[in-house]
């Protein structure tokens, strides 16, 4: 009977101990779990924060990156826009009459530095502060023409290129080149003056241009000898097109 009682104590002792055994453990597992959970949370934390600073620097860069893109475009504009209106194109105010009707007064147009030539047809800016004749040798002579009115920007027509032969009819009217009748649409009219700075036909030296206004009746060009000669030095550039008043926006080119 007591070997029985001690027997039963015995696993009631067992029992107990593996009862408080189990308990460890679960109590064991339970606090490995919070701390499983509690690294688990503070490492999603840790993370969320790395990740919500990554994106803020990500948007920093990307602005600092957008503002850049923005200056460089813009100093690249400026720049062409500067080269453009340097090289390239210049604005020019027509003023009076003597390329009408091609050109009116107050038109405005671009000239351009950059082109070949001149040749014959183009409309050229000309400083005009220096005339150029033909001795009786038919060499080139230089006039004063510091007190002259026409010592300003002038907008002609090449005419006549170097070395070639132009002679003015005054009675049919017409301007011959090289033997032959220039067919002329861009004139005004086709009444033609001789003017007083040669005696034609001429012989347009090398380097030189002979030059007309299309208003053949209001126009001092070539023909007069405030003007004479166009030296290649004296030629501004080559006018492009016409671009105010809008409405008569048009080509120049010949």
């Amino acid at each position: 009977m007591t070997d029985e009682l001690n027997k039963n104590l015995q696993n009631d002792n067992a029992e107990n101990n593996m009862a408080e055994t189990n308990e460890e453990a679960v109590e064991t597992v339970e606090e490995v779990t919070e701390g499983i959970e509690k690294l688990t949370e503070k490492f999603l934390e840790e993370n969320e924060d790395e990740e919500d600073d990554s994106e803020t620097t990500k948007k920093e860069n990307q602005l600092v990156d957008d503002i850049i893109e923005i200056i460089e475009s813009t100093l690249i504009t400026v720049f062409v826009v500067i080269m453009m209106f340097t090289y390239l194109l210049h604005p020019v105010v027509v003023n009076g009459h003597s390329m009408n009707d091609t050109l009116f007064d107050t038109n405005r147009i671009f000239m351009t530095t950059l082109y070949t030539g001149p040749h014959y047809g183009d409309i050229i800016v000309i400083d005009n502060n220096k005339s150029y004749l033909l001795d009786e040798n038919d060499n080139v002579k230089e006039r004063d023409i510091t007190n002259s009115y026409l010592k300003e920007c002038l907008i002609k027509r090449v005419i006549a290129e170097p070395g070639q032969t132009i002679t003015i009819d005054t009675d049919k009217e017409q301007v011959i080149v090289d033997g032959k009748i220039l067919d002329e649409p861009y004139i005004k009219d086709s009444v033609v003056d001789a003017g007083d700075a040669f005696e034609f036909p001429i012989t347009v030296p090398e380097g030189y241009y002979f030059v007309m206004g299309d208003n053949r009746r209001a126009s001092a060009d070539s023909r007069y000898a405030d003007v004479g000669f166009i030296k290649k030095n004296q030629i501004y550039g080559k006018a492009i097109c016409k671009y105010s008043p809008l409405k008569e926006f048009k080509f120049l080119l010949f």
